[in-house]
């Protein structure tokens, strides 16, 4: 084992600017009135997104031999969610979240997720909330938004909602790969997304982040989030997110309030999962019953802390800005 490896992985200063960046974000809740909430680490519960993986562990209790599964959360939503239900109000999460998979570059298994909800307000309103909460703690400026639609027709010359399979297949073998085939209709979407239009939104001008916003996804990719129809008649999820100098910082949704809905997508998840030869992990029983019991209108989203500061300390790698990389945990 190395003698360095015991050194933080991020210099000091940029440990310090961490922490001046965590104190202004909780300052700026504190004046909105957003109270601040911790939900369990571990839960006996996991997600069933089919692109997320969660860490497993095992609970003992002392005296015995039983063994019970826990998983660690790779977000607060659900838990935060069921306090929504009960009446919270506007609340945040500013903490660690873990997920099993990459390590190195932008990724580490564990990173720090800041998500809140704003009742009574749509994904629209809540972007405005997200431009006032970077404004007051970083040099940020909203550029433009731009509907899903938008990118596409500017980018390709299609409209994504309706352009058929082997339009989107053509396409992505002539700006990714020419190998690529029998790919599912979301995952050619995401490839032309994140290869050709992606690296170009936002920019990072004379110190200053500059975010766009990309709202209207197919409905395919709603997530958790309500479907609504737009200006041309088509249904779309209800969800938004903020891209700067090419990186994804922010994922906004109008939440789904209905609970039979959410069962069913939840349902779903697990069947994509089982055919994609994924654990099959059991979801949230409680977030889908607080669901059915009575859900407030709200918005909510999720950003990656460790990306911000990645972004307003020009960082390209985020062992620069956190105390331990991986490999030094």
């Amino acid at each position: 084992m190395s003698e360095h490896l015991w050194q933080p992985s991020a210099e000091l200063d940029s440990l310090r600017q961490r922490g001046e960046l965590l104190r202004n974000i909780r300052n700026y809740f504190h004046q909105e009135d957003v109270m601040e909430v911790e939900t369990p680490m571990l839960s006996h519960h996991a997600t069933v997104d089919p692109h997320i993986d969660s860490f497993q562990t095992v609970f003992t209790p002392l005296g015995t031999k039983a063994q019970e599964k826990l998983y660690l959360h790779t977000s607060p939503e659900f838990p935060m969610k069921r306090l929504l239900s009960a009446g919270s109000g506007d609340i945040y999460f500013l903490g660690r979240v873990f997920r099993n998979g990459e390590a190195g570059g932008r990724h580490n298994p564990e990173f720090t997720m800041l998500e809140w909800y704003r009742l009574g307000i749509d994904h629209h309103a809540l972007m405005d909330d997200v431009t006032g909460l970077l404004a007051a703690v970083t040099n940020f400026e909203e550029q433009a938004r731009f509907s899903y639609r938008e990118l596409f027709e500017e980018e390709f010359g299609i409209d994504p909602h309706t352009a058929t399979d082997e339009t989107l297949m053509k396409l992505t073998h002539e700006y990714v790969d020419s190998g690529l085939s029998g790919l599912a209709r979301n995952d050619y979407l995401d490839l032309l997304f994140s290869t050709s239009i992606e690296p170009n939104l936002g920019d990072y001008v004379d110190g200053q982040i500059q975010g766009v916003f990309v709202y209207d996804y197919p409905a395919s990719m709603s997530a958790l989030s309500r479907i609504i129809v737009n200006e041309q008649g088509q249904k779309v999820a209800a969800r938004f997110e903020l891209f700067a100098n090419g990186y994804e910082l922010a994922n906004g949704y109008h939440e789904l309030a209905d609970g039979h809905e959410q069962r069913a997508r939840f349902e779903k998840d697990l069947q994509e999962r089982e055919l994609l030869g994924k654990p099959v992990y059991p979801y949230d029983q409680n977030m889908v019953s607080a669901l059915e019991q009575g859900f407030p209108d709200c918005a909510g989203v999720a950003m990656g802390i460790d990306r911000l500061h990645m972004l307003i300390a020009q960082k390209r790698a985020i062992k620069d800005v956190i105390p331990f990389e991986f490999f030094r945990a």
